[in-house]
């Protein structure tokens, strides 16, 4: 395979054998290096109290053990297919087989629409298409766009307009992601910022066997703790972080002892098929 790999990119010679190499990372995410992909996520919570949460902008991240079917809607009527917010959004996330699922819906303002695929888990989710030209002050969305369980059920993720500015975010922010099957992931970055005034516990967790349905299961087990926060921590190392095999999910969550905080994470998977 590495005889391979140095014959059809003579440039990743190094890379062949460091996959933390830029050059090689290049490669990957241009599509150049058949097998392997990059997973960049991101993740934020503007109000993190004393009750361990995850870093999503809904304090949550449903692991429903089988796939449910989800709706869309948004708390605006201007956010539909014809109108002048948010049009149509795109989820992605795993199907029932925990494979890699995506779908783009169209809105229709306050009135759930029901996705046609059911999910087991869903990681991201993205304004498509807007009926407002994006600039400076434009809402390209008018309003919190809501996924959902279908029937009203628990909240899976939101695109918010910002709490401080009010400006369209037009993405998800889910400190979370799912690995899916038939492939591993390489934890090779992650950056915490957190309040300056305020101090924070950021812990970094993994369950692998998520699909497991009966006992015994795969408990959930901490990874990295970072305790006393009140700034920022990245962490850029020369190895690889850990290893993450298929259908573990994977993310981070945030204590705060007194108060509320905001946190935000970042991390970067580099994803192989097995």
């Amino acid at each position: 395979m590495k005889t391979l790999l140095l014959f059809f990119i003579p440039s990743l010679l190094f890379a062949a054998y460091n996959p933390l190499d830029k050059d090689f990372l290049i490669e990957v995410d241009k599509g150049n290096v058949p097998g392997h992909s990059l997973v960049q996520k991101f993740g934020f919570n503007d109000s993190i109290g004393s009750t361990l949460g995850p870093i999503t902008t809904t304090g949550d991240y449903p692991t429903p053990p089988t796939a449910q079917t989800l709706e869309i809607l948004s708390d605006d009527a201007d956010d539909n297919a014809s109108g002048l917010g948010g049009r149509s959004v795109i989820i992605e996330g795993l199907g029932p087989d925990w494979t890699e699922r995506s779908e783009t819906v169209s809105l229709d303002g306050t009135t759930p629409v029901t996705l046609s695929s059911s999910f087991t888990r869903v990681y991201r989710m993205a304004l498509a298409s807007s009926g407002v030209y994006s600039e400076v002050g434009a809402l390209t969305h008018q309003g919190t766009i809501t996924l959902r369980e279908s029937g009203g059920g628990d909240t899976w993720a939101k695109i918010a307009l910002d709490s401080v500015t009010g400006v369209p975010m037009g993405q998800s922010e889910i400190g979370v992601y799912t690995i899916p099957a038939g492939k591993t992931g390489y934890l090779i970055y992650k950056h915490t910022t957190v309040e300056s005034s305020k101090t924070t516990s950021i812990y970094w967790f993994r369950r692998e066997g998520v699909d497991v349905v009966t006992a015994p299961f795969k408990p959930r087990r901490l990874f990295e703790r970072h305790v006393g926060v009140s700034d920022s921590i990245e962490y850029n190392p020369a190895a690889l972080i850990i290893s993450i095999p298929e259908k573990t999910d994977i993310g981070a969550m945030g204590y705060v002892p007194t108060g509320n905080a905001a946190i935000s994470v970042e991390f970067q998977i580099l994803l192989v098929d097995n």
